[in-house]
């Protein structure tokens, strides 16, 4: 009898499990977790899962089974409890064993690298809804955001920014040589619907990247191609529309994959609109409010009330970017891409030069815009990965980006309107390439060639009399290059100890001519080159599979550019940079210690300190012109000021995270980042950094579920005070609020927000939120605009 009872069990069970397929997928975000592994309890049979995450349990012939999978919680299910079920969810655990490709280009285990590093995925996006790339780094709570305006976003990474910080896209480097020292909005003209991924190196990452690396590089890989393993073709698609309040928002995308067994291809297209910025009504200072605003009548500048003074007129712009890659896989492993990328945006304003008032009261600028921020990338990569003498995996690429800006500006009540123009040839070739020497040791290597072409022009119009003449550009007419070869080395002493040792040595020039009949220069030409080493030695020690200690330093450069060389701009009100020929490349020398450790797959801590020392810093300082001090410049008496290796700077801190991740789907976070900058100045007195944030971070605590996902979190940004404002932000009081002297200050804040995903089925996702949610009115250090106040964000989302 038992036997028979045994036999009709087994055939009960054997039938349902027959008759079902289930989907392994991460509780957090319902995507897919391939190659999830399934084992019988009580028995030996041991079943992986497909690339879509999808399981048989045809073949299982106990009761119970066990689904793993790393970097999450184990589950165990007894089979007469997933009844029809379609789909088991596993929750997130904490661990170390992420990958990462940021530090090395190549895929490397998180816990084996010498240096900190932050994943942001994709996921994330899809709860939190970001409008800009910016605004998606910014929400990781460890990259700091200024913007000038609202179609802005310049990250700030341990006391460094715009042209020290290195944006990578898809293994091509996006800076530029007109990438400035001033506030940069390049980022934004990245899509955040088709990033895959992104990650941030801390610190300088000059031996892979090359020059500009000295802060930290932005990593950012977009959607990939995917194939076939079947005779039929895969097909993949979404489309997203997203509205929200506090600029009236509309956002559309539409992407698709199609993947044969050989070719593959991926499409995205996005398209949003942004009206004016409402900042937030409660709790902040009246400097910022918008009181005025500024209209053309008869052909007269008038100066008009604005009867809304929280919204910020004018501040809306458009964006536009389209994303197409084709690859092709040959059966000898080798895989050929093309990438194109285009993003462009309106004309968007310079608000933090609309709000500068002079002394009488009137604007100084009746109208400062950008025009629209054209970005195209056109890339090309061969790659593979098979063990051959000089390497197990390669990677080939080519890139031809065009860049294009300007800047328009008109003071008030002058009808002289000053236009320039930048165009920007950038091409680049690279070769990268890892090979293991035995399981102890591996080398990596590579080489690379970049060349920029600039072209710069400059304009007055009359917009009385439509007449238009030549005016001096911002840079001369110029060719910058660099070319550079590494090696990196890694030794595992021991399974718990490995040793990581790199050098680099890289070569720029720079070239330009400068025309002398529009603007009076001592010179006509640019002719610069100069070599540079850098090098990083680092360790890691893993005593236990939840200990994980780091150390390592660093140096990075920074070739001047033509930016740095070349430009005739005005810098801020009263001032007037110009060309300086004699510059020289900025070293960076950087040391970081860090601990991580995770307790019972529940509890992750992590904990870094730093201290980086800049040496022949290229700063703007005080210079004489023909041997003047001040020259008429755009109407205004101006100092003139130029970019010199005037000064020495350090930065050290202190980064912190932890994270809780509970297996019944509660989940808690943080962030924390303490950095203090200081610069010398000419007189050889200390300055606080400009570009050092002040005390910033993030808390937030979630709960997923199934087909919910929601997360509540306070972001927070301290006090800068006037002691403590860099002596060229202190002359920037539009930007800033009043202390109880008078003088200008950055006030601390924090904010609410809450954020929420619910997956209706298969095709459908809902997600919105409120962001700011008690209305705060405050504006993050150095900014030329206020934030949003109270925003309402919904989303929804169709695949197929």
């Amino acid at each position: 009898m038992k036997f028979i009872f045994t036999f009709l069990l087994g055939t009960i069970l054997c039938g349902i499990v027959n008759a079902q397929k289930i989907q392994i997928r991460d509780q957090q975000t319902g995507e897919p977790l391939p190659y999830a592994t399934v084992s019988e309890l009580g028995g030996t049979r041991v079943i992986t899962s497909g690339a879509e995450g999808e399981v048989d349990l045809d073949e299982i012939s106990t009761e119970k089974i066990s689904i793993s999978y790393s970097g999450y919680h184990t589950k165990i299910f007894h089979l007469r409890e997933l009844g029809a079920a379609k789909a088991i969810f596993l929750q997130p655990a904490a661990d170390m064993e992420s990958v990462v490709v940021a530090a090395t280009k190549w895929k490397n285990k998180k816990s084996e690298l010498p240096f900190s590093v932050l994943q942001i995925h994709k996921s994330e996006s899809v709860l939190k809804n970001p409008q800009t790339t910016a605004d998606m780094l910014g929400q990781s709570g460890a990259v700091f955001i200024q913007k000038s305006q609202y179609g802005g976003g310049s990250p700030m990474i341990r006391g460094f920014a715009t042209n020290r910080l290195l944006i990578s896209v898809d293994g091509i480097r996006m800076n530029s040589a007109i990438f400035r020292s001033g506030n940069l909005q390049n980022i934004i003209s990245l899509d955040p619907f088709n990033i895959e991924s992104a990650e941030v190196l801390f610190g300088p990452g000059s031996v892979i990247y090359g020059s500009d690396a000295i802060g930290g590089v932005m990593n950012f890989s977009t959607t990939s191609t995917e194939y076939s393993n079947s005779s039929d073709p895969l097909i993949k698609g979404n489309a997203v529309y997203r509205v929200a309040s506090a600029s009236s928002e509309q956002t559309l995308h539409a992407g698709v994959k199609a993947g044969w067994k050989k070719w593959a291809m991926v499409t995205g297209i996005s398209h949003s609109t942004f009206g004016n910025l409402r900042m937030g009504s409660n709790q902040g200072p009246d400097e910022y409010l918008k009181k005025f605003t500024v209209k053309r009548i008869d052909g007269q500048d008038v100066l008009m009330e604005n009867p809304h003074p929280e919204v910020q007129d004018p501040s809306g712009f458009e964006f536009m970017s389209i994303m197409q890659k084709i690859g092709y896989r040959s059966e000898n492993g080798w895989e050929l891409n093309y990438g194109l990328h285009y993003s462009t945006t309106s004309n968007y304003s310079r608000y933090d030069r609309l709000i500068r008032v002079r002394g009488n009261g009137l604007p100084n600028s009746a109208e400062w815009y950008y025009g629209p921020q054209e970005w195209w990338m056109n890339s090309l990569s061969l790659t593979r990965s098979k063990a051959t003498r000089l390497y197990d995996q390669i990677a080939i690429r080519g890139g031809y980006q065009f860049f294009e800006e300007s800047r328009i500006d008109r003071n008030f009540n002058n009808s002289v309107r000053n236009i320039k123009i930048e165009k920007v040839h950038a091409y680049s070739f690279s070769v990268d390439a890892i090979k293991s020497l035995n399981v102890r040791h591996a080398v990596a290597y590579g080489a690379e060639y970049i060349y920029n072409k600039v072209n710069s022009t400059g304009w007055e119009e009359n917009i009385s009399s439509g007449l238009k003449s030549r005016a001096a550009s911002r840079y001369p007419m110029s060719d910058w290059y660099t070319a550079g070869a590494f090696l990196t080395w890694n030794w595992k002493v021991r399974e718990d100890f490995l040793l990581h040792a790199g050098g680099r040595y890289s070569y720029y020039g720079l070239k330009g001519e400068f025309d002398t009949t529009l603007f009076p220069l001592p010179f006509a030409a640019l002719d610069m080159g100069s070599g540079a080493f850098n090098g990083s030695i680092g360790m890691v020690y893993q005593p236990t599979s939840s200990v994980n200690i780091h150390a390592g330093f660093s140096t990075g450069f920074r070739a001047p550019n033509v930016d740095d060389a070349g430009k005739i701009f005005d810098s801020e009100p009263g001032s007037v940079v110009v060309p300086n020929p004699n510059l020289k490349p900025e070293y960076v020398y950087n040391g970081e210690l860090g601990i991580s450790k995770v307790f019972g797959k529940v509890l992750k801590v992590d904990l870094t300190g730093f201290y980086t020392h800049l040496d022949k810093a290229l700063v703007r300082r005080d210079f004489r012109f023909n041997g003047l001090d001040s020259i008429l410049y755009s109407g205004e008496m101006s100092k003139v000021q130029a970019i010199q290796n005037a000064a020495m700077a350090k930065v050290y801190g202190l980064q912190a995270a932890v994270e809780v991740k509970l297996p019944n789907g509660f989940q808690f976070g943080g962030r924390l980042n303490y950095q203090k900058g200081e610069e010398e100045l000419d007189d050889g007195t200390i300055d606080p950094l400009r570009h050092a944030a002040p005390l910033f971070g993030r808390l937030n605590a979630g709960y997923a579920y199934n087909n919910l996902n929601m997360e509540i979190s306070w972001h927070f940004n301290s006090e800068v005070s006037y002691a403590n404002l860099a002596a060229e932000e202190r002359g920037k009081t539009y930007m800033y609020a009043k202390d109880k002297n008078g003088n200008p200050y950055s006030p601390s804040w924090g904010i609410v927000n809450l954020n929420l995903l619910f997956r209706v089925n298969d095709t459908f996702t809902v997600s919105g939120g409120v962001e700011n949610i008690f209305d705060k009115r405050y504006r993050p250090y150095s900014s030329g605009i206020a934030a949003a106040g109270r925003n309402f964000i919904f989303s929804v989302r169709a695949a197929f």
